[in-house]
């Protein structure tokens, strides 16, 4: 085996030399991984050395005042913020998807104009999504600053990415599932949810996990339609601050930014408890298939 090995690395170091442009690919994609890895690492590790020394009880505290600058209930509306933005989100996502890709007929216009549309609107800044929440949620429906309208406005903000993810999850399952489907006497509807879509699962839970992430660090948008008071709402009607705003505002305000770099760690490692736990379930749910 160790043999076969060098000899790879022996060919692949000739082909290499025969090729210069081959080897200055390489050196750039090597350079460019590294870089991305570094910046990364080095971000990871200022945020928690800046963090973890202020991980104080205070700032657990379930009441938030000037004094403990508590983070627990901005921590408590960003899981109710997440939580309702998904449930509005993912259901909408998955379900135009598979009409996308298993009902609409291939090659049609209004399809191809869908498609055009939900990748501009993954690239428009969030500050818009922002306004058109506070002029349709809190303005024009009179919701005022509200949870259920910063709910509304990150679900709007992230179906085109979570539709276009689970789309691109059902075209990459093979046709040959949907025949030997087909071929057992199933129809469209039972071969789509027990033959498609579990094949699927991993596609969508990557654009699940992205809308998640996403809708965790968002501040922009939740400024103009959530609010910012610093306190658990008696309902979704009440005004809240999540977490990213939450850290926003004590840096904004100059007076704590040791208590906004430990928010910081608390938010690192929610995002990366969310991706865990994604890559748990898609582990389990293609074991099980």
């Amino acid at each position: 085996m160790e043999a076969i090995n060098k000899q790879t690395l022996k060919q692949r170091a000739r082909s290499y030399l025969r090729s210069p442009l081959s080897l200055l690919l390489l050196a750039l994609v090597t350079v460019s991984a590294l870089i991305t890895v570094s910046a990364l690492v080095f971000l990871i590790v200022y945020i928690l050395v800046n963090g973890i020394p202020y991980l104080t009880p205070d700032l657990f505290a379930w009441e938030y005042n000037s004094e403990n600058v508590s983070l627990m209930p901005a921590l408590i509306n960003t899981i109710i913020m997440t939580a309702v933005s998904l449930l509005i989100a993912v259901p909408l996502g998955i379900f135009a998807a598979i009409y996308l890709v298993e009902y609409a007929k291939r090659g049609n216009k209004v399809v191809e104009i869908v498609r055009i549309t939900a990748e501009t609107l993954t690239g428009i800044p969030s500050i818009v999504y922002g306004l058109f929440g506070f002029l349709l949620f809190v303005v024009a429906l009179g919701w005022g600053y509200s949870l259920l309208g910063g709910a509304m406005t990150l679900a709007i903000m992230i179906l085109p990415t979570i539709m276009r993810t689970t789309e691109e999850a059902l075209k990459a399952v093979p046709d040959s599932y949907r025949e030997g489907s087909f071929g057992l006497g199933a129809g469209r509807l039972r071969t789509v949810f027990t033959v498609v879509l579990p094949s699927a699962v991993p596609g969508i839970l990557a654009g699940v996990i992205l809308g998640a992430g996403r809708i965790v660090g968002e501040t922009a948008a939740l400024m103009y339609t959530s609010g910012t008071v610093a306190g658990i709402p008696d309902s979704l009607m009440g005004s809240a601050r999540t977490l990213s705003v939450h850290m926003y505002v004590l840096t904004n305000e100059g007076l704590y930014t040791n208590q906004s770099y430990a928010t910081a760690v608390v938010l690192l490692v929610i995002v990366v408890l969310i991706n865990a736990l994604s890559a748990f379930i898609a582990k389990r749910v293609g074991t099980s298939k």
